[in-house]
């Protein structure tokens, strides 16, 4: 199994954030730790997968939200002194449609399927 830390690693999310001190590593890491677990989730990946580095700019930029908006749980909007921000509903919403076409790509797609059976022999083709 990949380690978190190496999915996001922890210097690269504190130069997005423009972070220099070490104050903040156990909230990151806390932060990294959850979101590549509920990433691991979403993409329908087990415990011992690999996680697919083709999909990593995912639980990079969930984190950076995830940081962003501390202070400001459960909130959808804040405004202060004219600046306002609205946030999704949930930090994944914007990745959705890559997520399902991962899933879909890797046969972890769980989306419900319905088979057929013809009781009187003969092909589906000859129901009618």
């Amino acid at each position: 199994m990949t380690d978190e830390m190496t999915i996001v690693p922890l210097n690269d999310l504190k130069t997005m954030l423009m972070i220099k001190d070490n104050e903040q590593d156990d909230l990151l890491t806390l932060i990294i730790k959850k979101t590549v677990k509920s990433t691991r989730f979403k993409l329908g990946l087990g415990t011992q997968d690999d996680f697919p580095s083709e999909m990593d700019y995912i639980p990079f930029e969930v984190c950076i939200r995830r940081y962003n908006r501390l202070k400001n749980e459960g909130m959808s909007s804040y405004t202060q002194e004219g600046e306002a921000i609205t946030f999704n509903a949930n930090d994944f919403d914007d990745f959705a449609s890559d997520i399902e076409a991962f899933k879909k790509q890797n046969n972890n797609d769980d989306t419900p399927r319905v088979m057929f059976i013809n009781g009187y022999g003969g092909t589906d083709d000859e129901i009618q």
